[in-house]
């Protein structure tokens, strides 16, 4: 948590306290107010965020300089005060928690009690005299937690009062979606999926009540926050009501988007909903505008992979595709690749669905299928735009992967998104979306293949010692170093929430389509053998790409099996042939 200081505190006075009682030094203090120019906030959570300062130390000091007392965790009441004078919402959305009242006057434990606004609110609405005393931040947010829980338990008779096919019910659940304790709730869970660093929250109704789980590093995690059954239908409706979705209808799946902002951070869910036999499920893609990488250096490209893939973006004309599954990361490094582009020299336009971060400089088009705003649809009316790159979400039918080729033939270049499990497979997947073999090999340029793989955790991965057996049975002797002595594995500790791993990496496979290439398309190969043939010139898997990742200490070689099952085994069987 940060302990966030507001104008009175984020005068010289706070820093010249801190530097007094030795808590930071002058450097550091330059430091913090540098970074609080680029990252925004106050100085307080500055210091915090950079490590600089505890949050209890400066509390302290905080209390001083504003001439407040500090709330100590048994201060705060067993019991919630009630206050039906101030609203939940209020108190959550600035972080003031009621801890005594009597004789007309309410003490208010406040994250920033130097908030003129807050106290001036809080007395118009009590008429009672306010106190307001700096409190902690997890403090506060416990003592709101219970405020929730009491809350639910005395709306809980209120959810069985209707039935489930009542039209009443659809009222009620709209009421009960605005009120304080859902609204907390829906809250925490988006929070917490910002603490987590997921890319996915996933919702889903069972008889036994609401399941809640995150996808974090591509792998599910079960949250450790209890969700009540009788206000999972209030959760649901409180989503989709922020994602502008007919509450009423509960029988057709449904897509929405939710814009937000949680601790400073822009965040853009995608909220996708299911009917299931138990209730509505909810998937949330969760997309941090903060957290973006679009520098391709960092992305986990080899050297010569990387190397290669920036010849062919710089190419005139062509067509480049990605491939790999849902979430392996192929927008995003579309979206670099068009960084690493001069957007000031090329026109470069966008078809996407939808538009996932904005890039300043270039023209991006959401498609709107309801209205007839389909990729095909926006690629005929692009090319009169006079484009010198296209980029376009997918190809996901036979009209949009023609006329992207037929745009590649014409002097532009096209990068897309296929869905194949090698890079070799988008060429027989474009044939089987009827693109002619010989107008292939006139407009494809390359295909890389992309998967994302758990970074290991610096604190504590383990050293592994190499075998010879093991270094043969896994192929690591014939893709790295000859003197590799050990690898490292997962272990877990606090700061990976015990999962061995903290961040990804991407794998890569590129299939650059030279004249040999070609030759084999146009002979009717199809996907194995252009497979073998690209290996035999030397284009890297994605399983040796790993291995290289294994090598370099990053990942784990259980990890890259995980990811590259399919072609551990595909190279089992070749190496057996051999």
């Amino acid at each position: 948590m940060y302990l966030q200081s507001t104008e009175a505190a984020d005068t010289p006075s706070l820093g010249d306290a801190l530097v007094a009682r030795g808590l930071v030094s002058n450097r550091d203090l330059e430091r913090a107010q540098l970074a609080k120019k680029e990252m925004g906030g106050l100085l307080g959570e500055v210091l915090i965020r950079l490590g600089l300062v505890a949050e209890t130390d400066l509390a302290v000091v905080l209390c001083e300089v504003l001439d407040v007392s500090l709330v100590a965790k048994e201060e705060y009441p067993a019991e919630p005060i009630a206050l039906a004078a101030v609203p939940e919402h209020f108190m959550l959305n600035h972080r003031v928690v009621p801890i005594l009242a009597s004789n007309g006057a309410i003490a208010f434990a406040a994250h920033c009690p130097q908030d003129p606004f807050i106290s001036k609110a809080l007395t118009l609405a009590t008429g009672s005299q306010i106190t307001l005393r700096l409190g902690l931040a997890a403090d506060i947010d416990s003592a709101l937690e219970l405020r929730s829980q009491q809350d639910e338990e005395s709306a809980e008779d209120s959810y069985a009062l209707f039935d489930a096919d009542d039209d009443e019910f659809i009222e009620h659940l709209k009421d009960l979606a605005s009120e304080a304790p859902v609204i907390q709730r829906v809250n925490q869970i988006i929070q917490r999926a910002l603490e987590l660093e997921a890319s996915d929250i996933h919702l889903e109704c069972f008889e036994d009540g609401l399941r809640l789980r995150y996808r974090v590093d591509g792998v599910l995690q079960e949250a450790t926050q209890a969700m009540d059954a009788s206000a999972s239908a209030a959760i649901i409706s409180r989503i989709k009501l922020l994602a502008n979705l007919n509450i009423a209808e509960r029988r057709l799946p449904q897509d929405g988007r939710i814009m937000t902002r949680v601790k400073g951070h822009e965040l853009d869910l995608r909220v996708s909903t299911l009917p299931t036999i138990h209730g509505e499920g909810v998937v949330m893609r969760v997309l941090d505008r903060e957290s973006i990488n679009l520098d391709l250096e960092d992305m986990g490209f080899s050297d010569d992979t990387l190397t290669h893939y920036k010849a062919l973006l710089k190419k005139p004309h062509g067509v480049l595709l990605m491939t790999g599954p849902t979430g392996s990361g192929k927008t995003t490094t579309l979206y670099a690749s068009l960084s690493n582009m001069d957007s000031e020299t090329l026109k470069i336009i966008t078809v996407e669905d939808p538009v996932e971060y904005q890039l300043r400089g270039i023209n991006q088009i959401p498609v709107h299928s309801q209205i007839g705003l389909t990729f095909a649809r926006a690629l005929r009316s692009i090319l009169r735009q006079d484009p010198d790159v296209i980029m376009i979400g997918e190809m996901r039918d036979t009209e949009t992967a023609q006329i992207a080729v037929q745009s590649a033939l014409t002097g532009h270049l096209v990068l897309s998104t296929l869905h194949t499990n090698t890079a070799a497979g988008a060429i027989t997947r474009l044939e089987d979306m009827g693109v002619e073999r010989f107008l292939i090999t006139a407009a494809i340029n390359g295909v890389l293949s992309q998967r994302l793989i758990r970074r290991l955790c610096d604190h504590c991965k383990t050293k592994v010692e190499l075998t010879p057996r093991l270094l043969q049975e896994t192929g690591l002797a014939a893709v790295c170093d000859a003197e590799l002595a050990a690898i490292y594995e997962s272990a877990g500790c606090d700061h990976c929430k015990g999962t061995g791993y903290r961040g990804r990496l991407a794998i890569h496979e590129l299939f650059v389509l030279d004249s040999v290439a070609q030759r084999t398309v146009l002979g009717g190969a199809d996907a194995s053998q252009l497979h073998h043939e690209a290996r035999d010139r030397g284009m890297r898997t994605l399983y040796e790409d790993g291995l290289m990742k294994v090598a370099a200490g990053l990942s784990s070689l259980d990890e890259v099996l995980r990811v590259t099952q399919d072609q551990t085994a595909e190279q089992g069987e070749s190496a057996d042939v051999a």
